[in-house]
């Protein structure tokens, strides 16, 4: 799915699991602080630097873990989600015998089983994988290569190419097949040309990695490293950059699929296509070009480099379910070298994770049930309408659109729809077929699940009740095809959501998140889809052009952040996070201050009046400390900026930030308000 998201998927961000456990231990009615004033660092100045201001002394007593590569609220609020409630459903699960075969307690038991089976890992070896390698090894042209590749594919072994079923941005009601670039080891193009000292080592890096994993696997094939770099670097020249990606219309090539055959004619893409199971006349093309180069650059190509390629795909797809020699090494790769973590986490807890990851919803049904109260699914409802009032008034004073727009803005805004917590039917995940001592079988078996699922998706109406993330979570989205926020019960938690905490802080926190998602339909993307979800212009060429020209503003202001030496943010990345971002903050604080109306204003909390702790509440949910390592593959892959910029980046464009700790003009976190930007 297209998905705009808050946060990082399955990364790290703020609040200690004590703190946690501590405020949910509270009465319903006693108010707790909500920010531990200790996570303060008296010696650093609020309107310098204020991420240290606000988080320095909680960055100081929470060094990252070893098994970590970023540590923060989001990270330690998934690790509670996880090792602490996910592991107290799967054993009271596992410690019931009497399961029926099908049923989810029977496939989340013996999963989590077949995962922590290190002596049947162990034994079997490398056998799971030889239908597979057998398969590979007996190509002889590109022609036999194209169905193994095709089958391959239906177990989310990547490849040059490949396809996803998603709904049609041109008409969102109806689901269809996409056609995408792909196959990149390292992930992002940038990483196969840039020359500074810290990428050719990855690229070094890379080459020992594929040579010691040929190396285990017995394979005989001479300098496999280096060959399928210097393979994927050619493949990466062809290839859009993620900025290019961002741009709905550029990637909206719709066509039939026998004219997909036609730029691709190397690689018999009907063959390809009938190995997944695929049948469709039409198909919307990514990136026409690339066809045509990658075209030139398979003919060009012995086939054993081919096949080479093929063999390591299906290698690194897998290593995580492999002999600990092969698990081990790939952690070392991707995880330590790529990323800067140290050690892996103990296989206990990756087993509760990769269950989670393989059985996801099943498990979700079970932790909402017990961990999801239904008085808190109907104060988030409350809080967005709140969000969605302020923003429809935000419109209103808008002094760059016209009032043309603002009635189709409107519209769309009127039209959001939200889910929250958890979804209201859930799937049948009884044909996956899950056994205590096979757990290769056991991924082969859920990965052909989705493959068939996604696929009877074609040519079929949109399921506007699907969600695109479990209900354990931490992280929210925005989807533009359903012109949908959502909320999953895994966020909706503190230091995001705690019920018992002043309105300051949580307004700084989940009032924030549920602003920066309404803000993702109406940033650089989600501003080119309508009130149904679907790609078409509602602006005027006047305010598009002003609306292009602030965030063209946006964009170079963040690109000037240099996150580590020789590694700038990438604003034209980022631009839709830091949209959203500024517009969140911007929302949550008018809300909040909305709320007083007729009130009272409450009562400084230690020492911080309610707009002071505002911002706390936003500094809060995204103290983070990262590895360089992370940081570095962040600022080249991912759309969300480092979050110390996510903090800092959005206060000096507003004026509210800068009278609530009473900034001189010239401080580090202020602008003059000619330089200030206002969007939303």
């Amino acid at each position: 799915m297209k998905l705009a998201s808050f946060g990082y998927h399955a990364l790290a961000l703020s609040l200690l699991l004590a703190g946690c456990k501590k405020e949910n231990e509270q009465s319903d009615t006693a108010k707790v602080p909500g920010f531990d004033i200790s996570s303060l660092d008296s010696t650093a100045k609020a309107c310098d630097d204020f991420d240290s201001y606000a988080n320095g002394g909680w960055k100081k007593k929470n060094p990252i873990p070893g098994t970590e590569s970023r540590w923060g609220a989001f990270g330690i609020l998934d690790k509670e989600n996880k090792e602490v409630r996910l592991k107290s459903i799967i054993d009271e699960i596992a410690s019931n015998k009497d399961r029926k075969k099908g049923s989810e307690e029977q496939q989340i038991a013996d999963y989590y089983q077949s995962f922590l089976d290190t002596a049947t890992i162990e034994k079997r070896g490398l056998s799971p994988l030889k239908p597979y390698l057998d398969k590979i090894n007996a190509v002889t042209s590109l022609k036999d290569l194209v169905p193994v590749s095709g089958e391959l594919q239906k177990l989310g072994v990547p490849s040059v190419v490949g396809f996803g079923v998603d709904a049609d941005l041109r008409n969102s009601k109806i689901n269809i097949l996409y056609q995408g670039q792909g196959g990149l080891s390292l992930g992002e193009k940038s990483y196969y040309e840039r020359t500074d000292s810290s990428t050719v080592k990855v690229r070094k890096e890379f080459v020992g990695h594929v040579d010691k994993m040929f190396s285990l696997a017995g394979f005989t094939d001479q300098k496999p490293g280096q060959t399928l770099l210097d393979f994927e670097t050619k493949l990466a020249k062809l290839q859009l950059s993620n900025v290019e990606l961002r741009d709905p219309v550029k990637t909206y090539n719709k066509m039939a699929f026998s004219d997909l055959e036609k730029l691709l004619p190397a690689f018999e893409m009907r063959t390809f296509a009938d190995k997944q199971d695929i049948k469709t006349d039409t198909i919307i093309v990514q990136n026409k070009a690339y066809l045509q180069n990658l075209n030139t650059l398979l003919k060009a190509t012995p086939i054993s480099t081919l096949k080479m390629y093929t063999k390591w795909q299906l290698l690194s797809r897998f290593a995580g379910y492999l002999p600990k020699s092969f698990d081990q090494e790939d952690f070392r790769f991707f995880s330590t070298v790529m990323r800067g973590t140290k050690q892996q986490r103990v296989r206990q807890e990756r087993a509760i994770r990769s269950t989670d990851g393989l059985l996801g919803m099943p498990l979700g049904k079970l932790f909402s049930k017990k961990y999801f109260p239904e008085e808190d699914k109907k104060k988030v409802a409350e809080m967005i309408e709140n969000v969605r009032t302020v923003y429809g008034e935000r419109i209103d004073k808008l002094t760059w659109m016209s009032d043309s727009t603002k009635a189709k803005a409107h519209k769309k805004l009127k039209a959001f729809t939200y889910k929250i917590g958890y979804p209201d039917k859930w799937k049948d995940y009884s044909s996956i077929e899950i056994a205590p001592d096979k757990l290769f079988e056991n991924v082969v078996s859920a990965a052909l699940f989705g493959h068939k699922e996604s696929v009877e998706k074609i040519g079929k109406e949109v399921d506007k009740k699907e969600w695109g993330m479990t209900p354990q979570t931490v992280n929210a989205y925005y989807n533009p095809l359903n012109n949908e926020v959502v909320f999953p019960a895994g966020i909706l938690q503190p230091p995001f959501y705690n019920r018992d905490a002043d309105d300051a802080i949580n307004y700084g926190g989940i009032i924030a998140v549920i602003g920066h998602e309404f803000t993702h339909g109406f940033d650089d993307q989600g501003s080119q889809f309508d009130d149904e979800g679907n790609l078409k212009n509602w602006w005027t060429a006047a305010d598009r052009a002003n609306f292009d020209k602030l965030t063209k503003r946006y964009i170079d202001y963040f690109s000037g952040i240099e996150a580590l030496p020789g590694f700038n943010i990438n604003g034209a990345l980022t631009i839709g996070e830091n949209v959203a971002d500024l517009g969140g903050l911007t929302l949550a604080y008018y809300a909040l201050q909305k709320s007083f109306e007729g009130k009272k204003e409450p009562e400084p909390i230690d020492g911080f009046n309610w707009k002071q702790r505002f911002f706390l509440g936003w500094a809060q949910v995204w103290h983070m400390n990262t590895t360089d390592e992370a940081l570095r593959n962040q600022v080249q892959t991912d759309p969300h900026a480092p979050a110390k910029d996510r903090i800092n980046g959005p206060l000096p464009h507003l004026k509210e930030f800068e009278a609530a700790f009473g900034c001189a003009p010239g401080s580090k976190m202020t602008l003059p308000d000619s330089a200030r930007i206002v969007i939303w």
